[in-house]
């Protein structure tokens, strides 16, 4: 009797969390970038009351006699499918067509973070920021436009004319005093810079970075994930001429990484549909477990009648 009310009990507790996740999944429905939570259940341990015994020769065996304890919660997964496209005409808004993440610094702090939510913008001194001030990381073009060297690192992405290239320069000595006409990003993530005059150069690439096991990024709020490490970070590689060769980097648009589309972002990937579904099957789920309690205590008022 006090089993089934436990059990109960079980089931009414890990449905609440059900409901906990469609809800916040709902919330979220206009979130950039927001990735749907999943819930994962599995049966507790059993109580064994009778053990299984083997067959023999000349008799067979009896089959194990074990009751159930209830259902527990046995993950909450986030489901990384890719999100609708939409576009928004704002060229520092970036949406990432298939796998990957932006990689974020809070300059504070020195935390990385990765993030699917492209809606960045640029700060007072041209960095490419998120809405709460954390850096894009990236490349930045080398001075005097040298090569890049493999020890190079990632740093922050600028949106400015930078140093114009002695190659550009040589052709066109006017790019130096030229100012900036547009700046656009393509689909590997380069940021290319068109002078008044003309010239034209890469300024720098903003870069990508993907994970063997997504799920063990810890959500922080704003649309950042914590927790790179544990996820497995996959090392990529880029080869274009402009960047040399860097083991480490993560190009967009190559090594099963995704295209970077600017002018776009990348919306939440919660079906509303499934999620409703959802909601009614889980509160069924919820009442029935519900009506088991209410039964268990029915029963032991009965039992308790009986022996006044």
């Amino acid at each position: 009797m006090l089993r089934s009310l436990n059990t109960g009990v079980t089931g009414i507790r890990q449905f609440q969390t059900t409901l906990d996740i469609i809800g916040n999944n709902l919330a979220n429905i206009n979130t950039v970038g927001y990735k749907a939570g999943r819930v994962a259940f599995a049966d507790t341990l059993n109580q064994t009351l009778r053990a299984a015994t083997p067959d023999g020769a000349a008799t067979s065996g009896t089959s194990s006699v074990q009751v159930g304890n209830g259902v527990q919660v046995a993950g909450i997964n986030n489901s990384f499918a890719q999100g609708a496209v939409n576009q928004t005409g704002v060229s520092t808004d970036l949406a990432v067509s298939g796998e990957g993440f932006f990689i974020v610094q809070n300059k504070i702090s020195s935390e990385l973070f990765a993030t699917r939510a492209g809606d960045f913008r640029t700060d007072s001194n041209s960095f490419l920021v998120t809405n709460n001030g954390f850096r894009v990381q990236g490349f930045n073009a080398p001075p005097a436009g040298a090569a890049y060297a493999d020890t190079d690192t990632i740093g922050d992405i600028k949106m400015d004319k930078g140093t114009v290239p002695a190659a550009v320069l040589a052709a066109n000595p006017s790019a130096a005093t030229a100012g900036i006409s547009n700046i656009s990003i393509d689909g590997s993530g380069k940021i290319n810079i068109l002078l008044s005059d003309g010239s034209q150069y890469v300024r720098g690439q903003v870069l990508l970075q993907n994970f063997q096991n997504p799920n063990a990024l810890l959500k922080q709020g704003n649309n950042l994930y914590s927790g790179l490490a544990s996820a497995g970070p996959l090392a990529g590689s880029t080869s274009a001429a402009v960047f040399g060769t860097k083991p480490t980097a993560a190009t967009a648009n190559t090594n099963g990484l995704g295209r970077i589309d600017s002018g776009a972002l990348e919306i939440s990937n919660v079906d509303i549909a499934r999620e409703f579904s959802s909601l009614i099957t889980t509160q069924r789920a919820f009442q029935a477990n519900a009506k088991v309690v209410t039964a268990s205590d029915e029963m032991l008022q009965t039992m308790i009648s009986v022996v006044r």
